[in-house]
């Protein structure tokens, strides 16, 4: 039985739709205390992603059905998933007593041996025929006998995976030289890296680093700087940063890649999940990152990875959990509180994201990525007075203001619209049409502002036309073209631009209450209350006025408008 990505959901549901007689009719005529209500929450975590639920349910229906090895397999996976190692490593015991080891049980036990030392259990165990996957296999026994302290067996064995499996040449190579790395052959590490000697090496980020911090232990600092200029952008991301100063100051950099065997296989199942993300309900990268974790519960890279997936899983819960995992004192400690604070937010606790950013804030005053971080929240909250002040705090961070930084100068132009002061915003959207000339959202927000307020109406049709170009798929830049039509009176061209708007965007309240005014414009009364209804049925909107739309449908939309202008 094999529960692996993808089709780790889809077989447990089938598992689970065939198993179902059995909860709810057992031998004796009776459900054992328990098992249907862990059973059913059990099946709707699975579907849902809920590794935490899945755990626990998978683990109560177990204590009710100890034979059942569906059950057990699911527990396994939920507690792993979720990130509690200890009880998945122990149903993976169980499962191999049984003589019922699944792939990702063998996975686990490998963890777990090289995690407590024991090296020979790692390497009897796949003689055994344990087969955790062709790389974890090879690499599995490579870094248990670095363990044994036999560097030449370890060679040996990743030499022979690269004889026998040449699709495997790109990984190993890699875990070949930081094994070279880790027992002070720095100038070896460096040939292979080079991919010069053994062919092509697969080098992720992390990759990249090791490999500056490999030729600066020695002495090839300005090829470890031409390396950094290559690979990393300007300014770069603090950890990178930390290296450069230090190539710079032609200071070694200390190798901290791996410090043992069990470092060495945790960078094996870091490789794997980040090799193998792909699509969103698939388990096995998650998989992969909570074994790196773990082994190595300090790495940095594998923390903002898995905290990540967990994120696309739908887990935030989860996330939040392992973003704090890192330390403070880590280069990579900004992103993972950055991390936290979506999580956070995306669970429904808005408000805790926000103070989480702004007391990080009090931690790096002097981090722009902080407080245009916490500029979006508080522009998505609609807070835009508090966005307005995030942003010029970042703003004023940044020494020369470039053509990189469009989205900060954007978004606050936005907050600044929002609060009315329509003439600080205006400047601000031209500032950034002049390093994103034809960016179709910057032109559309601009563009439909001059709309509604009636001024420069052939530039700001000219500035939409040139948005819905580029993005012609979008609902909300091409209501804005319809819209463009109807305030310079081309009721007739609006029509079918406004059709297409709703039927890209059929459920928003504004694009229909916007078919539903060029429809009355052209005399068609009856398709106008039709969309004024359906703007009603989806709201609310924060830029729908309710009580105006359904006065247009009491009074008619002329005299709704006279008279709310009127009470306005």
């Amino acid at each position: 039985m094999f529960f692996f990505g993808r089709l780790a959901k889809v077989f447990a549901v089938a598992a689970l739709l065939l198993i179902a007689p059995a909860v709810q009719a057992a031998d004796d005529g009776r459900i054992p205390p328990g098992l249907a209500s862990a059973f059913l929450t059990g099946r709707i975590a699975v579907a849902q992603d809920d590794f935490a639920q899945m755990a626990e349910s998978y683990d109560r229906a177990l204590r009710a059905d100890p034979e059942n090895t569906t059950f057990r397999e699911l527990a396994m996976q939920g507690w792993l998933l979720s990130g509690e190692f200890e009880p998945a490593a122990r149903l993976a015991a169980d499962a191999a007593a049984a003589g019922q080891l699944t792939q990702p049980g063998a996975l686990i036990l490998q963890a777990d041996a090289l995690k407590r030392g024991a090296y020979d259990a790692v390497v009897g165990a796949l003689e055994d025929g344990q087969r955790t996957g062709p790389l974890t296999d090879a690499m599995g026994v490579a870094w248990a006998r670095l363990g044994k302290g036999s560097m030449s067996d370890a060679l040996e064995a990743i030499d022979r995976a690269v004889a026998e499996r040449s699709e495997l040449a790109p990984f190993a190579l890699y875990h070949k030289a930081l094994a070279l790395a880790l027992v002070g052959d720095m100038e070896g590490a460096a040939d292979i890296l080079s991919g010069e000697i053994e062919g092509p090496v697969s080098l992720s980020r992390r990759g990249v680093l090791a490999h500056m911090t490999i030729l600066s232990q020695i002495g090839r600092f300005e090829e470890a700087r031409e390396l950094a200029a290559a690979m990393f952008g300007s300014p770069p991301e603090d950890d990178v940063a930390e290296i450069i100063a230090s190539l710079d100051a032609e200071e070694p950099v200390p190798f901290t890649t791996v410090t043992s065997a069990s470092d060495g296989m945790a960078e094996v199942y870091f490789t794997l999940s980040g090799a193998l993300v792909g699509e969103r309900d698939d388990w096995l990268p998650i998989i992969y990152g909570q074994l790196a974790l773990a082994l190595r519960p300090d790495h940095a890279d594998a923390i903002l990875l898995t905290g990540q997936l967990l994120e696309r899983a739908g887990q935030y819960e989860l996330a939040d959990q392992t973003y704090l995992m890192m330390q403070e004192t880590d280069p990579q400690f900004l992103g993972a509180q950055l991390g936290r604070a979506n999580a956070l937010y995306q669970s429904g606790q808005e408000d805790e994201a926000i103070e989480s950013l702004i007391e990080l804030g009090d931690l790096r005053p002097d981090s722009p990525q902080v407080f245009s971080t916490l500029g979006d929240l508080l522009r998505r909250e609609e807070r835009f007075e508090e966005a307005v002040d995030a942003y010029t705090s970042a703003i004023d961070m940044i020494d020369e203001i470039e053509e990189r930084h469009w989205v900060l100068l954007y978004t606050r132009a936005i907050a600044l619209e929002r609060i009315g002061e329509w003439e600080s915003a205006e400047p601000e959207f031209r500032r950034v049409l002049e390093f994103v000339p034809e960016e179709p959202q910057v032109l559309n927000y601009l563009g439909y502002s001059l709309i509604e307020q009636r001024r420069n109406l052939d530039e700001a049709l000219d500035m939409i036309e040139r948005a819905v170009e580029g993005e012609p798929d979008s609902g909300y830049i091409v209501d804005s073209l319809g819209w463009a039509y109807y305030r310079l009176g081309r009721y007739e061209e609006a029509v079918p631009v406004m059709e297409r708007a709703v039927e890209l965007m059929p459920r928003d309240p504004i694009l229909n209450d916007h078919l539903g005014d060029v429809y009355y414009a052209v005399g068609r009364e009856r398709e106008a209350r039709f969309q004024w209804r359906r703007a009603l049925s989806f709201a609310p909107h924060p830029d729908l006025d309710v009580d105006l739309v359904r006065r247009k449908l009491e009074i008619g939309k002329d005299a709704a408008l006279e008279e709310h202008e009127g009470a306005e």
